[in-house]
């Protein structure tokens, strides 16, 4: 266990594992030409009727070969992907289409697979390596402080003051936008205030004792048992503040994009490469937030190593981080066996790296995780933990979500 700790300070507070062919140098974040995105034509739909159940449906999931070995999707196509979906709190609905600008077009990365593996059967592999974050020290600041929970059930990471990052599932099953979507609210994790409780518990109980007044002698028998049993149950919650347990403050969601890569209706599947979606709050936080950046390749992982936190459904709201080395890569997805239950999906994966040409680290997001999936390698079924990388593509997108078309998102 101490030497678990060990290696999750270590981790978390950026400090990097250099050997001799591991220089600084190599952690920097890349510097990438990024192309426009830009909004063309919007056009309203019908409102969708929120009716589908929690979970994804894919298509078969393309395996890590055919992204080395399926020809390069054309401009037109690559458009047509990233055109939007956005749903208002209302329940409206549009379209929006997109032109890509300044891109050019190369060939299609070959993956690098490093060999079959046995078969696993479930997310959280061998001994687990999670870790629950309890100390309202770390919670409250960052990077803790980003990660947040959806009323849907999965994480997102706080991305501008407005803004939430998670995966297209947690809101939309690739078919139809999913139950609970339409009322969508994001969890802020804070610190419950002790003197505020004892406030709220003190005019309960005077509206208590302004009403039994005026009642009959049994009436009030009874109402000093609920008294006593109230005072019992407020006692334990304030126990419970004092020892500093966090609570989620709810905020409503404004409108939520998604590409339609994800959004694909009756035309065909949802490609898990655009299982990522963005949400607007209604009133902006005061956290500190994540910025993106573009994910670098595996070599140019500090220790091969990615993060992330979210809040695992076999937690009870607890905070979970963790650590682990990615397996393996494709030109959109990150491929790994980091420890996760149901929950954590729509996670911020992160990395710390130096920025260029100065002496500062930063941490930036570069994936969204999507959970758990199996996929064909070489005529054999695999399954791994898939993040949907920050491609220079998808971080035009999200910068034109988050900024509308006048924003400069030119540099990654």
């Amino acid at each position: 266990m101490e030497n678990m700790l060990f290696w999750w300070i270590f981790f978390t507070f950026g400090c990097l594992f250099v050997d001799g062919s591991e220089m600084e140098q190599d952690f920097m974040w890349p510097l990438s030409k990024i192309p426009r995105v830009v909004s063309e034509r919007t056009f309203h739909l019908t409102s969708p009727t929120f009716a589908a159940e929690a979970k994804m449906v894919l298509n078969p999931v393309c395996g890590i070969e055919c992204h080395g070995e399926l020809p390069a999707p054309s401009l037109s196509e690559l458009e047509d992907s990233l055109s939007y979906e956005t749903v208002f709190e209302n329940g409206t609905r549009t379209l929006t289409r997109v032109k890509v600008q300044g891109l050019v077009l190369e060939p299609t990365q070959n993956s690098t697979t490093r060999g079959a593996s046995a078969r696993r059967k479930r997310q959280v592999y061998g001994t687990d390596s999670r870790f629950s974050i309890l100390d309202k020290r770390f919670l409250t600041n960052f990077p803790f402080n980003t990660a947040v929970k959806l009323s849907t059930g999965c994480s997102g990471v706080l991305v501008s003051p407005r803004h939430v990052l998670t995966a297209a599932h947690c809101v939309h099953d690739g078919k139809e936008y999913i139950k609970g979507s339409k009322r969508l609210r994001v969890g802020l994790l804070k610190m419950r205030n002790k003197a505020r409780s004892k406030r709220r518990r003190g005019s309960k109980r005077s509206r208590r004792e302004a009403t039994g007044g005026d009642q009959s002698q049994g009436t009030r028998e009874n109402l000093k048992v609920r008294t006593r049993a109230g005072r019992r149950k407020e006692f334990g919650r304030a126990q419970r503040v004092a020892e500093g347990r966090p609570s989620f403050q709810w905020t409503r969601v404004k409108n939520t994009h998604i590409p339609k890569g994800w959004v694909r209706g009756g035309r065909g599947g949802a490609a898990l490469d655009y299982d990522y979606a963005l949400l607007e709050l209604k009133r902006a936080h005061k956290k500190k937030y994540m910025e993106l950046g573009i994910s670098p390749t595996i070599k140019k992982l500090p220790g091969g190593m990615i993060h992330f936190s979210g809040f695992d459904r076999d937690r009870a709201d607890q905070l979970v981080y963790r650590f682990c080395s990615v397996s393996d890569e494709s030109s959109d997805l990150l491929y790994q066996y980091c420890d996760a239950e149901s929950g954590s999906t729509g996670s911020g994966v992160y990395l710390r790296l130096k920025e260029p040409d100065k002496k500062n680290w930063k941490r930036k997001i570069i994936a969204v995780y999507s959970g758990h999936q199996w996929v064909d390698v070489h005529g054999v079924q695999k399954d791994y933990n898939v993040a949907v990388r920050i491609t220079p593509l998808k971080y035009a997108q999200i910068c034109l979500w988050i900024h509308g078309d006048d924003a400069d998102c030119t540099q990654g």
